[in-house]
């Protein structure tokens, strides 16, 4: 079922191509474009059969009936401000950036027809060269709409998030950016912090703990940056919430008080355990 013509994808790295190639496996989209900052990405795009085209110019929205803004968060704005005016009064927009709030009440004033989203999808690897067409499959795909937000773009947003296999949460956008905080931003953070305290002699004797605990601060350093400092106010208030627990445990440590230590460990696990 075609729910969407012409679709440009602005982004065609890891989520953006992905997201091409997801469409098209589902036929919910007759024709794919594709723009990319990176020549390469938006190459190895179309090898792979995530767009039909690729292009250099955001002229080529101009007949766009579905536009995916897939580039870093900083950007969004920016982009969607230079395709306002140029695109047709019912083409639907949507975005898939990590934090909503400062998107959302920006682009949702010029382009009627915007939706923010985030799939809660993706990896540690960057770019086109890690496309996955499942890769929403199973997964949740937060939308964020506002009293702005027409119900008919939003219902078929919603439908198409359905048919690529995620399931949909609603959330206002500041409620997004503090939830997400604690689930996406601060685990990163932690990441990239765990391994930079660790002296590079010792890596060669790590275990998979290590290797399981640290694995996305692999991730692309620029992209993170922008996502820290986009959901600064939350983040810092995930952080010092880390901090705490932090402290109670040394202290559990430092006074070898072990019916404290089993206690902050055991609520660790059962916590953990609900994850699945």
């Amino acid at each position: 079922m075609k729910l969407f013509k012409k679709t440009v994808i602005i982004g065609t790295g890891l989520i953006g191509g992905s997201l091409g190639l997801a469409l098209k496996k589902e036929h919910l989209v007759s024709q794919i474009t594709g723009l990319s900052r990176h020549k390469r990405n938006a190459i190895l795009a179309k090898k792979s059969g995530a767009i039909d085209y690729a292009a250099v110019s955001l002229e080529v929205v101009k007949d766009a009936d579905l536009i995916i803004l897939a580039t870093p968060v900083e950007s969004i704005i920016g982009i969607a401000l230079k395709i306002a005016k140029k695109i047709k009064k019912d083409c639907v927009v949507i975005d898939v950036g990590s934090t909503k709030e400062a998107i959302v009440s920006k682009v949702s004033q010029v382009i009627p027809n915007f939706v923010g989203c985030h799939p809660l999808s993706g990896s540690e690897k960057r770019g086109a060269v890690n496309l996955q067409a499942d890769i929403f499959r199973n997964s949740i795909c937060i939308i964020t709409p506002t009293v702005r937000t027409s119900k008919k773009p939003l219902n078929k947003i919603i439908l198409l998030w359905r048919k690529l296999g995620c399931k949909i949460i609603i959330l206002p956008p500041k409620e997004h950016d503090r939830i997400l905080a604690f689930t996406s931003h601060l685990p990163h953070a932690v990441a990239f912090s765990l391994m930079g305290c660790i002296p590079t002699e010792l890596l060669s004797l790590s275990s998979g703990g290590l290797r399981d605990s640290t694995r996305i601060s692999a991730s692309d350093a620029n992209l993170w940056c922008e996502v820290f400092l986009s959901n600064r106010r939350n983040l810092l208030a995930s952080l010092s919430a880390f901090q705490t627990k932090l402290a109670v445990l040394k202290l559990a440590i430092e006074r070898r008080d072990k019916k404290l230590l089993i206690k902050i460990l055991s609520a660790a696990k059962g916590k953990r355990e609900k994850l699945g």
